[in-house]
């Protein structure tokens, strides 16, 4: 995203010198593709000396060096950012990475930046579509908005012939990025895994606008607090830190309705 690289020398010039690693990581989690590409470079840099996966934007940024990480960046040619599409899964993916950021220091993760990583890379898939071929997701929303649909991945197997979900694994497969974050954008398995997953589908819900919305939310909410019980449910909505102030409040209503329903039955 062209913002990345404002960011970088917006940055560089407050601070009048170069970066740190952990400042430069923060605007990687703020744009998939970088991210992406990011982590395929350092796979293709990785000395075959190296006996562990670099799984991270930070670790990423070290392995290359920071110069390195400043010619990746700024050589990298520029999203089209009339792409609406496209804009739309960025900014999901985005919010999906600053809630699983969040909720994953919520479980005591040792690394909670591994599932920011595969919240901000689980859409991948789609984001490419945008990318290098908008009429195949454009006519999956197509699909879904006319009702031959019920779900997403439904009208985009009806509309394409296989879901996002797949194109995203296969390419993890293909650009051999770290197996733990292939295994943890997969979703399920273990509790890492389907925070990721629940993080995506909540940021998929954020950026919904329809009647079930607040209900999807907080059906996500009481999720995320199904994995980590010792937290309060006001701390797992604080993790949605683009709502506004009332909206949380809604959904903090809905969710302790829910949960009283659920312990009722």
């Amino acid at each position: 995203m062209a913002r990345s690289k404002r960011m970088l020398k917006a940055l560089e010039e407050s601070k009048g010198e170069l970066l740190a690693p952990k400042e430069l990581s923060s605007i990687v989690l703020l744009d998939p593709l970088l991210c992406l590409r990011l982590l395929r470079e350092a796979e293709r840099a990785k000395s075959h000396r190296l006996d562990h996966e670099t799984t991270t934007a930070l670790a990423a940024i070290m392995q290359l060096g920071i110069d390195e990480f400043r010619t990746l960046l700024l050589s990298s040619n520029e999203i089209e950012e009339a792409n609406a599409g496209l804009l739309e899964v960025e900014q999901r993916a985005t919010a999906a990475a600053q809630a699983a950021q969040r909720w994953a220091s919520g479980r005591m993760d040792l690394n909670p930046e591994e599932v920011a990583v595969a919240a901000l890379l689980a859409d991948a898939g789609e984001l490419l579509l945008w990318v290098y071929e908008p009429e195949l997701p454009q006519a999956a929303k197509e699909e879904l908005f006319s009702g031959r649909a019920k779900r997403s991945a439904q009208a985009q197997v009806q509309a394409c012939g296989f879901d996002f979900k797949q194109l995203t694994m296969r390419c993890a497969e293909q650009w051999k990025l770290p197996l733990l974050v292939v295994q943890l954008l997969r979703g399920v398995d273990s509790p890492r895994a389907n925070l990721t997953r629940i993080c995506s589908n909540t940021a998929r819900h954020l950026l919904e606008s329809s009647a079930t919305t607040n209900l999807a939310l907080a059906s996500d909410l009481l999720e995320v607090h199904a994995l980590m019980p010792t937290v309060s449910l006001d701390w797992v909505v604080e993790g949605l830190v683009m709502l506004p102030d009332e909206r949380k409040a809604e959904l903090i209503v809905i969710a302790n309705e829910l949960l009283a329903r659920k312990r009722e039955t």
